[in-house]
């Protein structure tokens, strides 16, 4: 049977950049209860471990297994894995609302790693899919720019429905009822261009793994900040959740204005982008380092947010233009595995460089800092890719 080939448009554009969100709210959604949850399995065996756990699990599973969803998704196709994924998401994510066993919570934390995989690899293949050249891009920094702020108003959210109970904010993960109806009538699997169709390329393994590298880098940086900001304003006698927050708001508006400023540098030379977006995360880090007061630790975190920002939709836009349709789901799931397992590693390098000392922090975001103005500096050697991905 003949498909024929759709245009999308700004209905399909909004859907996949408010997918893309969900992976977030499996992150941040857990934060402001865990001190809630861990009161509740005081008598459970091992609990001071799981619960902490059953926030960062789903980062890790993610890690793992987004590359396999890729080749689901080159194989077997987007749409159906994408469905498949959000069904699995609210039915995972809403199994805490009644279990009672703290094992089986974490379980069900497992199975939304698993329904993320899924979730952002076909949503970030099918942004590549339907869209190209300019518009692709801009996609492509609206999806960090969406993220970044829906992070920041599911921490809020999350905090405000576990008032009363820390079951309560897992019922925002029945959104996922709202969105299968919505991809399975606005969405659809796209055909594969008549060339992509007929040759089977190898991979561009050659192009591909320091952009995976310098991905993994971007999710271990993206993660300083949220996790090491409040001990170090601690060190310097901060310590009110108010200031905590809204310096890290502050991080937050630097990746959203980074993340824009790609709309209007995006069309220079990439590794002129991944320059200046790691040495702005790198100052950053550095600033972080030898800040003596609130106000200085804001502006570096202000500083590392807009590296950050610009750094990931530079990466995502290089690599989907330097594969083809055949290739773009498990570029996709490369690049979503490689952010995620950055991140979850993130607190335990920093970790590593303290010896679990506090004193030791600022000297470890020094090194971190540091090593992200060396990578900055090797970034002049990525050339502009073949445009792949854009004939496709």
């Amino acid at each position: 049977m003949k498909v024929e080939q759709r245009t999308a448009g700004a209905p399909q554009a909004m859907l996949l950049l408010l997918g893309s969100c969900l992976p977030v709210l499996g992150a941040v959604l857990l934060a402001p209860v865990l001190p809630r949850m861990q009161q509740h399995f005081a008598e459970t065996a091992g609990a001071a471990v799981l619960v902490p756990v059953a926030l960062t699990l789903p980062a890790l599973v993610v890690a793992i297994l987004a590359p396999f969803a890729g080749i689901i998704a080159d194989r077997v196709g987007r749409k159906p894995l994408l469905l498949l994924a959000m069904l699995l998401y609210t039915v995972c994510g809403t199994l805490p609302l009644w279990l009672e066993s703290l094992q089986a919570i974490v379980l069900s934390r497992a199975g939304i790693g698993l329904a993320e995989a899924g979730i952002m690899t076909c949503c970030t293949t099918l942004m590549g899919d339907y869209y190209s050249g300019g518009r692709r891009e801009r996609l492509f920094a609206l999806q960090m720019v969406v993220t970044s702020l829906s992070a920041a108003v599911f921490m809020g959210v999350g905090g405000y429905l576990g008032q009363d109970s820390w079951r309560t904010p897992f019922t925002l993960y029945a959104v996922g009822l709202l969105f299968l109806p919505l991809m399975a009538g606005l969405l659809w699997e796209p055909v594969a261009p008549t060339a992509s169709a007929s040759v089977r390329t190898p991979m561009p393994w050659h192009g591909l793994l320091p952009l995976l590298g310098l991905a993994l880098l971007a999710g271990l940086s993206l993660f300083i900040v949220p996790v090491q900001a409040g001990y170090l304003l601690n060190l310097l006698g901060v310590d009110g959740p108010q200031q905590i927050g809204m310096t890290m708001g502050g991080n937050q508006l630097g990746v959203v204005l980074g993340a824009l400023s790609f709309r209007l540098i995006g069309r220079a030379r990439p590794g002129w982008l991944l320059l200046l977006a790691f040495a702005m995360a790198g100052s950053g880090g550095l600033l972080m380092a030898v800040a003596k007061s609130h106000g200085a630790v804001s502006l570096a975190v202000f500083i590392n947010g807009l590296g950050i920002g610009l750094m990931l939709p530079t990466l995502i836009t290089r690599i989907m233009a330097l594969v083809d349709f055949s290739q773009r789901g498990r570029a996709s799931g490369l690049f979503t595995a490689a952010i995620f397992a950055g991140e979850f590693v993130s607190p335990l390098v920093v970790l590593m460089l303290t010896a679990g000392a506090s004193s030791a922090l600022p000297t470890a975001l020094a090194v971190v800092g540091g090593l992200q103005w060396l990578v900055a500096l090797g970034c002049l050697r990525i050339p502009r890719p073949a445009a792949a991905g854009e004939q496709a």
